[in-house]
Parts: structure tokens; sequence; C-alpha cells
């Protein structure tokens, strides 16, 4: 071929594909689902178990078995969408994860319940970092770029809070089983529209041989890690099982690391987070996320059997968080986000988020809705919303197009994990509180009902400044690690020479290397 003949190829790959917002639609509708699906459940939970006679023991693993699957497989998945084609990741995704939510709606006792929540964090794990890769080699100018991530961070922060009043109103006005089934029309549009529109950049896959000693050690060592979280939650943090889980996560995320640095075709190259301004993303992301996932299930808990509201009263009572969400990400996020660094919508968004923590550390029995909860959301859901849309577009700040699947993939394990950490760590947290408070309470109280409720409370709120200190981390290590300038410009504000450099590589390539 011709040299003029290759150039002329090549701008014809570079330039954008027309149907890129019309993807953006269908990739937004599966990233929508898919973060419905992690907190919907937790509305329905209570109905769940009563009906399939699930045990408060064993109640959690509804949760933690997708977490499980879902936070231990992502870097996998994040492979096999580099490997074998983003598009076709996709969209076999999306299938599997309607037929595992079919089997989940169907469950008819607990261990057919959590093999489908297991299953569908296994196809999610396919699906998640496939859609965030797609965005990444699809939109490649700044300001196109800013405005989609925008979406995206808006539904990925806002999504959750979504998943709670739709969830309210299938199991009031149906039953829980429908909280399963939603997702089957959701994904089945998804993939259909995906087939016939994503048209995946060429040049952008990497086809080295799959790394089968960095996918068994990732899995293993992430599995464990979540399992330990959750196992502390039930045991406590001293028990046998408990200890050898966090020392063989820590064995086998070790030897992972070891291996990666070794082998030809790494599942993970350790450039992907060496990178101080992704490896500043994935860490201060799943902090806030451990701190955003403890609450739900806390203002869920506590709205419900504290204040007696009803399913679909609770998913309303967490409308501002969602309004805060959108705001935060489609106009302070995507608008400032051209114009000024990324840390500098990071951190004070991180801190924004860490005051409206600090609003509800002081629930108690009598706690106004209006004066406390709502702006306590409000400026949660700002801060998370403006923060969440330049850590989105950021995950894959720099990147080559052969490791967009794998950058992605990162994300979604800090968030995934996270969340598994989160809710496990600050539930933890808050039993033991409860506990303390009856120990010192117990002898005074006169009716045990109110003690029991005084003390969950009390729980919650100890668990609610840890999360405030936790937020409080995740804008430090924003503000300390990410440096980059704005998107899309040649120099930034106080940034080296180097530094400007790579503010250029923020404009992914769509051909490879």
């Amino acid at each position: 071929m011709s040299k003029t003949a290759d150039l002329s190829r090549t701008a014809d790959t570079a330039l954008p594909d027309p149907s890129r917002w019309k993807a953006l639609a269908f990739i937004a509708l599966a990233q929508l689902m898919v973060v419905l699906d992690a907190t919907i459940v937790n509305i329905a939970l209570p109905s769940a178990q009563t009906d399939l006679g699930i045990s408060d023991g064993n109640k959690q693993w509804v949760i933690t078995a997708y977490a499980l699957a879902f936070g231990g497989l992502l870097l996998f998945g994040g492979r096999i969408a580099d490997l074998w084609g983003r598009k076709r990741t996709f969209v076999v995704g999306l299938i599997g994860f309607a037929l595992a939510s079919a089997l989940g709606g169907a469950a008819q006792n607990e261990a057919m319940m959590f093999g489908s929540r297991a299953l569908q964090g296994v196809f999610g794990a396919l699906l998640a970092p496939a859609a965030l890769s797609l965005l990444a080699v699809m939109f490649t100018d700044a300001k196109e770029r800013a405005k989609a991530f925008g979406i995206y961070g808006a539904i990925a922060g806002g999504g959750g809070a979504v998943g709670l009043i739709l969830g309210g109103f299938l199991t009031e006005y149906l039953n829980w089983r429908w909280t399963f089934f939603v997702n089957i029309p959701f994904a089945v549009v998804a993939a259909v529209g995906a087939y016939f529109v994503i048209r995946e950049p060429s040049g952008t896959r990497n086809r080295a041989p799959l790394d089968i000693p960095g996918v068994v050690l990732s899995t293993l060592g992430l599995v464990a890690l979540v399992y330990g979280f959750t196992r502390a939650e039930s045991a406590g943090w001293s028990d046998a099982l408990t200890v050898s889980m966090f020392i063989a996560a820590a064995v086998l995320l070790l030897a992972f690391v070891m291996t990666e640095a070794r082998v030809k075709s790494p599942l993970l190259p350790l450039r992907v987070l060496t990178e101080r301004n992704r490896g500043g993303v994935y860490l201060s992301l799943g902090l806030a996320i451990i701190a955003m996932f403890g609450l739900f299930l806390f203002l869920t808990y506590y709205l419900q059997v504290v204040k007696g509201y009803s399913p679909v009263k609770t998913g309303f009572a967490f409308l501002p968080m969602i309004a805060g969400m959108i705001t935060g990400s489609t106009q302070i996020g995507t608008r400032l986000m051209t114009r000024v660094p990324p840390r500098l919508l990071m951190g004070p968004g991180f801190l924004v988020a860490a005051v409206g923590m600090l609003f509800l550390t002081q629930l108690d029995l009598n706690t106004s809705y209006a004066a406390v909860i709502l702006p306590g959301m409000l400026l949660l859901g700002l801060g998370m919303g403006t923060a969440f849309m330049p850590a989105m577009s950021l995950a894959t700040h720099g990147i080559e197009p052969r490791d967009a699947g794998v950058a992605s993939a990162m994300v979604n394990t800090s968030q995934q994990v996270g969340g598994a950490i989160g809710t496990a760590l600050l539930n933890t947290i808050a039993a033991s509180a409860t506990t303390a408070y009856v120990a010192d309470h117990a002898a005074r109280a006169t009716d045990p009902k109110l003690l029991e409720l005084q003390a969950m409370v009390s729980g919650f709120a100890s668990a609610i400044w840890w999360a405030v200190g936790i937020l409080v981390a995740a804008a430090a290590i924003a503000i300390a690690l990410i440096n980059t300038g704005r998107p899309g410009t040649g120099s930034g504000t106080t940034e080296s020479a180097s530094e400007a450099g790579a503010e250029e590589e923020f404009k992914i390539p769509v051909v490879a290397h």
C-alpha cells in the first residue's frame, strides 16, 4: 500500500463516528441498568427476604454475591473487551445480564437467588468496562468528550438513587420480583440498538494472548478482599477466616502485581496504574464510593424502619440526591471541565459531599427530613456529581486504545470493590456502635423496642462520621495526585511542560500505535 493511501486510510479511520451520539444513548441505557441494579435490590431486599425465607445472617449475600462476581471479574471483562471487541462484549454482556435477571425474578429459594445475583455480576463485569471503553474510543474531541462523560457520569452517580425510587414503586405496587424483571427490557433495547448503531473504531483491539495467571490471581485476590470485608461484618475483625481472607488477598494481589511486571502481555499493564492522574482517580473514586454505598443502605433502613416510610416514599426521599448529582455532573462538571483542571472539580466536589454527609451525622429518632436529610442529600449529590464527571473521563486519561478496556475496568473495579467494602465496613462500624449503645443504656431502658431503634440510629450516625472522614481523604488524594490541566489545551495553569504534554494525550487517538 502506498504511503498516500495509508495516510488517507488513517485519516478516514480517525474521523469521528457520525452515529456516536446515538450510540451514547444505548451505552447510557446499559449503564443505567447496571447502576440501577446495584441499588434497586436494597429497596426490595426486606420483601424478598421474607418471601424466600432468607435468614438475617444470609441476607447480605443478595448484595455480596453480585459484588464478588462483578468486582472479581472486572479486570478480566475489560481485557476480554480489548481482545474480543468492545461492541461484541457489550452485546453479549447485555444478553447474559437479561437472562440472569430473569432467573433472579423467578427465584424460588435463597440458593437460586444467590446464584442469579452471581451470574448478573459475571455478565456485568463484561458489560460495564466495554461500555466505558466504547465511549473512550468513540469520543476524542475534548468538548464532545466532556459532554458525553457528563451524561455518563450523571447516570453513574444518579442511577443508584433512581434505582431506589423505581425499586420502591415495583416493590409496593407489583412485587420484589419485578426489580429483576425490569432489567430485561432495558437490556433488550440496549443490545438491539448497540448491534445496529455502534461502530467500533478499527485498529483499537489488543489481540495479545490472554494472561491466564493474571486472570486467576486478580480474580481470587479481589474476591478474597471483598469477602474478607463482608465476613468482618457478621463474624468480626478478629475472626480466623476474616483474617485469613485479608492475608490471602494481600498475597494474591502482590503476586498479581509481580506477575504483571514480568509477563509479555499482562492482564493489567502497570502503565495503566502508574500514571498519577489515573491512579489518583481510581483511589479517590474508590474511597468516595465506600462512603456513598454504605449511606444508601443506612438511609433506606432509617427511612423505612425508623421513620415508617413506604418503599415508594423512601424512593422519593432520595430525589434531592438525584437532582444534585445530575446538576453537579451535567451543569457544573461538564461546563467547567474544559475551563479548569480536573482536580479543582474533584477535590472540592468530594468536600461538598463531605459537608452533606456531615448533616446526616445528626440523625436521631425525630430528625426532620426538611431540616437535616434534605440539605444533606442535596449537597452530597451535588458534590458527588461534580466529582464523578471528570473522574469518569480521566479514567482513560492519555491511554492507548489497546488498553482502553482494562483502564475502564479499573474505574469500575474501584467503584464496585469500593461499594462492597463500603457496605461491609460501614455496616460493621454501625453494628459495633449499636451493640455498644445497647450495653450502655440497657439498664435504664423501659421500652426495649425504643432502645433498639435508638441503638440502630446511633450506629448509623457513628458510621456516617467515618464516611465524612473517608470523603475528606478522597478529596485530599484527588488534589494531591491529579495534576493534569484542562483537557484539549496546550498549557495548564501551573503545570510543567511535561504535564502540558500529557494534556494533549487526553484526546485519545483512534488508530493503534
